[in-house]
């Protein structure tokens, strides 16, 4: 058995690059994972080159790329990440290469919700990167408090063994749970990061058809460039807002008048950002509150009780060919019937 003292002068006269590859080369000191509860793992991230000076949240994600942020951080904010045998609690501490990372991944209602279950999803389009889904009214897009079960996320787990291994099931962009329409969902990493860009960039085109309570006017189009931030009333609100006053982000929708009568208009939205509730709000700023949004001022007519907003139209370049895409899905029935209703009608 070799002594303290001698372990001291062998590792002291190492070069770096040797003691380094010695750090990375030792295998982790695992806690026993027979003292966890059962329905507990440990999972350990090993910090490569890639990782290196990332934050702890950050690289863990990249190595448990099941699990969101959010739910990691507040693993680590409750002791359960260690760095050799030190606790780490700070989710915006660095990480170095050739530290081990040690997560005890504890069940949560978040963390459980990453579960696989069938349900019939209306794919447009798919290929061997992506796949273009027809979202119904009421299908909840990602697992949140309230809606742990049966969302868009769990049925693309069931529906695709890929979806398990890319963040959020490949989703890179979120239709509110009464909104129907196209969505674009990633089937791998590469594809994902990409589309992640384009939107962030602006150039993937999505085109709205809502229903407005109250008669448009005589301006066909209008540029609303109106910043959005929280309602300082309602949290549970967003609410327009002047950037030189209050907290909020730039926010630009084209409306586009394309029927009307005295009670109603049909209006065709294009979005130039990707702000919540985006549409709804900068309608309800116009003073046409959708039909059916009782969140911002509209009530239901024509049978329709939620808010009468659909994801008509999509537009992209393929993320990994190029390829020029464009999709379009006709309003669902209760959408159908509402305008039969109102007398008002589209092209």
């Amino acid at each position: 058995m070799v002594s303290t003292d001698n372990l001291e002068r062998c590792i002291t006269g190492l070069t770096r690059e040797a003691l380094l590859q010695l750090i990375i080369s030792t295998p982790p000191v695992v806690q026993d994972e027979e003292d966890l509860p059962a329905d507990s793992e440990i999972r350990v991230v090993q910090v490569t080159a890639s990782l290196h000076g990332l934050r702890l949240d950050k690289a863990l994600a990249e190595g448990v790329p099941e699990f969101s942020r959010s739910y990691l951080q507040q693993l680590i904010a409750q002791g359960d990440l260690s760095v050799g045998g030190q606790v780490l609690t700070k989710a915006s501490g660095k990480v170095r290469q050739g530290q081990v990372l040690q997560l005890i991944m504890r069940p949560t209602p978040q963390s459980q919700a990453f579960v696989p279950e069938s349900m019939d999803l209306d794919v447009v389009f798919e290929d061997e990167h992506l796949r273009v889904i027809h979202k119904p009214a009421g299908l909840v897009v990602h697992p949140a408090p309230g809606h742990w079960r049966g969302t868009l996320l769990n049925g693309l787990l069931a529906l695709d063994a890929l979806a398990s291994t890319l963040p959020r099931a490949g989703i890179v962009h979120r239709l509110d749970k009464d909104t129907s329409g196209l969505m674009v969902v990633a089937r791998t990493r590469q594809a994902m990061d990409a589309l992640v860009q384009c939107i962030a960039a602006r150039v993937v085109k999505r085109q709205y058809l809502a229903i407005g309570q109250g008669r448009w006017g005589s301006v066909t189009e209008r540029e609303v460039a109106v910043g959005i931030g929280r309602d300082p009333q309602n949290r549970l609100r967003m609410a327009a807002v002047d950037l030189q006053r209050q907290a909020g982000k730039e926010a630009r929708t084209t409306i586009t008048c394309l029927d009307q009568n005295d009670s109603h208009c049909l209006v065709l939205c294009s979005l130039h950002t990707g702000r919540t509730h985006q549409i709804r709000v900068h309608m309800a700023h116009l003073g046409h509150p959708l039909v059916g949004d009782a969140l911002y001022g509209g009530v239901p007519a024509a049978g329709l009780q939620r808010q009468a907003l659909h994801a008509w139209r999509l537009a992209f370049a393929h993320p990994i060919t190029g390829q020029a895409l464009a999709f379009e899905a006709a309003p669902p029935a209760d959408i159908e019937l509402a305008l039969q209703t109102l007398g008002l009608r589209y092209n």
